[in-house]
């Protein structure tokens, strides 16, 4: 690629982080430290690479010390190994005599072979931050090329707080409210669970057909196109299904089983390898049922999707689902997908947290109903017979109270008050 016109690019692609306003997101970041931050499309990613970029500038940084890259950019789409180090000798040429420039490189994984470049730098003690929508870049051959040189970072949508603050929200809800407080804030919840939070969104209006072109940016992009499938149509129906199954494990078999009756006979490995397409390009993530045997945990886990409003577009009357998947959203927020479980084990409880020995039940109105409320406090006291000292938590839509059945106190909170915990 021509030298003179990828440094015009690069100078072009300046405007990106020099402009973009943004929140400071919750994420705590250290000093020198190299960072690989990763996620599905449009939650911010780049965002990070933009606070940064902003804090050196802030600490004297001259911008001409700054290589950033992003590799969406439709100029780059054919970049090559050898293209990357004609970035690196810009960047040197721009920063000046002995200095060594900050990279940023958004998107990388889209160019093949980046992981030995990006590793080269880090021998070469270059500050790298990097992104990248595919869970790939998190592969153990990937992990072992970058030899721990990077800290990884997974960005999520806003959280219910990020997204407050994003529409000039800055009372503190924890407090005691008044009711136009608390009015306020459950109508911007409701929002928030229906169309999810993605940071864009926050200041569209069409919220829907917004999240429409992010799920086919990311479904005929990041699926189809980059696995090269050719049976889309297997692909929906999948999709489909597990946005119906969202509260339920789904084994693989079943899934096979579903398509074969659909008219889409494929076999249980290319289900397998789907599935495998859609968790890498982050749509969806799965976790396991704690009490089950190793076999099960891999095969039947509960999947969810990574944002609410992906799952409002695949399913009608989605409410208490997407209750569900939002709490899914939040836990794995706070304690990474390996520490989040559901239990199922002759009793049924949504969501388990071992480290925090928490026992999570999701109800959209547990107290209105009192078959619903026995039904709810008795699976914890099933679950005290195999975890007896489980802390017991209800997650309702707008109840709060707190109960004791048979000696066991379980909390019922409205899930904006927990959101904001």
């Amino acid at each position: 690629m021509n030298r003179d016109f990828l440094k015009e690019i690069l100078i072009d692609q300046k405007e990106m982080y020099l402009s973009n306003p943004g929140i400071l997101r919750a994420y705590e970041l250290e000093e020198n430290v190299n960072y690989c931050f990763v996620g599905i499309r449009r939650t911010g990613k780049s965002y990070m690479l933009y606070q940064q970029i902003k804090k050196l500038q802030e600490s004297g940084v001259s911008l001409n010390e700054i290589l950033y890259v992003n590799f969406e950019d439709e100029r780059l789409l054919e970049t090559e190994t050898a293209d990357l180090n004609t970035m690196l000798e810009i960047g040197l040429e721009m920063a000046g005599k002995d200095k060594k420039p900050y990279i940023f490189l958004d998107e990388i994984h889209n160019v093949a072979g980046w992981e030995k470049f990006v590793r080269r730098l880090a021998d070469m003690k270059y500050r790298v931050n990097i992104t990248g929508s595919n869970s790939k870049m998190l592969s153990r051959e990937i992990a072992s090329t970058l030899g721990g040189r990077f800290m990884v970072v997974q960005i999520f949508p806003y959280s219910f707080s990020e997204y407050l603050r994003a529409l000039g929200k800055e009372n503190d809800y924890t407090r005691a409210m008044s009711t136009s407080d608390k009015a306020e804030v459950f109508k911007i919840y409701e929002q928030y669970v229906k169309y999810g939070a993605f940071p864009e969104l926050t200041e569209i209006r069409n919220k829907r057909e917004y999240l429409g072109s992010i799920y086919q940016t990311i479904y005929v992009g990041d699926i189809i196109t980059r696995n090269s499938i050719s049976n889309d149509f297997a692909l929906r129906l999948i999709l489909k299904k597990v946005a119906e199954s969202v509260m339920n494990a789904l084994s693989f078999s079943r899934l096979t089983n579903i398509l074969k009756s659909a008219g889409s006979a494929i076999g249980k490995q290319t289900v397998i390898n789907y599935i495998g397409y859609v968790t890498d390009a982050y749509l969806l993530f799965a976790i396991q049922n704690y009490a089950a045997k190793l076999v099960e945990k891999e095969t039947a886990p509960k999947y969810y999707f990574m944002d609410t409003g992906l799952l409002g577009l695949l399913t009608i009357n989605s409410e208490t689902a997407q209750l569900e998947n939002l709490v899914a959203v939040e836990l794995i927020r706070r304690y990474g997908t390996e520490n989040v479980y559901y239990f199922e084990s002759n009793v049924e409880i949504d969501f388990y947290v071992p480290e925090q020995n928490l026992a999570i039940q999701v109800c959209y109105n547990a107290l209105d109903d009192l078959d619903t409320k026995e039904r709810e406090l008795n699976a914890f006291a099933k679950l005290r017979k195999f975890i007896p000292e489980a802390q017991c938590l209800i997650l309702s839509n707008s109840e709060e109270a707190e109960l004791d059945y048979n000696g066991i106190s379980v909390s019922v909170l409205p899930m904006w008050k927990w959101l904001l915990a």
